[in-house]
């Protein structure tokens, strides 16, 4: 794997992490505690931070990366995934903030300054465009996201149940003789 520090900035990796030697972590990034970090991910915060909570997956070949300070808007677009959170395999996440205990299906692209509220389904392929939010407890799909249907009961249990299975699969990985 490859962590980088770029202007002084260097990856903080919590406790019990997996990250696959094939991802690259760079600058003022900071994983929390149980989460994986699965191959070919890169996660790019040299221009601006990038947060990632606790028990989450950052799955195969996803990119996250943000968007500088300027003058217009001197707080640029930073990242932030929350705890529980699933981030299905080649997800582009582009200075956005997910909240807890969502899942971001395949494919999926979320836009500078968008934001999805707590337990949000996003369904694989869709697009959120800059600066919309999604509420908490909905299924959302399609280029640009389109509010679907409240989630079931299920689906919200199934939030937390999706990352758990992550957390033991990231210690199985762990644990494997070098």
């Amino acid at each position: 794997m490859a962590i980088e520090t770029y202007r002084d900035f260097t990856p903080h990796i919590g406790q019990e992490v997996f990250i696959h030697p094939s991802a690259t972590l760079i600058g003022d990034v900071v994983v929390g505690h149980q989460t994986s970090i699965w191959p070919n991910v890169v996660i790019r915060g040299d221009v601006n931070s990038i947060r990632i909570g606790e028990r989450s997956n950052i799955q195969d070949s996803c990119i996250l990366h943000v968007t500088h300070r300027r003058a217009h808007d001197p707080q640029g677009a930073s990242l932030s995934v929350g705890h529980h959170v699933t981030i299905g395999h080649g997800v582009i996440l582009h200075g956005c903030t997910i909240h807890d205990e969502c899942l971001v299906g395949m494919g999926s692209l979320v836009m500078d300054k968008a934001v999805l509220e707590p337990r949000v389904l996003l369904g694989a392929g869709s697009l959120v465009p800059e600066g919309r939010v999604l509420q908490s407890g909905w299924l959302y799909l399609g280029r640009p996201a389109k509010q679907i249907r409240p989630l079931t009961p299920e689906e919200l249990a199934h939030f937390v149940y999706m990352a758990e299975g992550y957390v033991q699969l990231a210690a199985e990985y762990r644990a494997r003789p070098a």
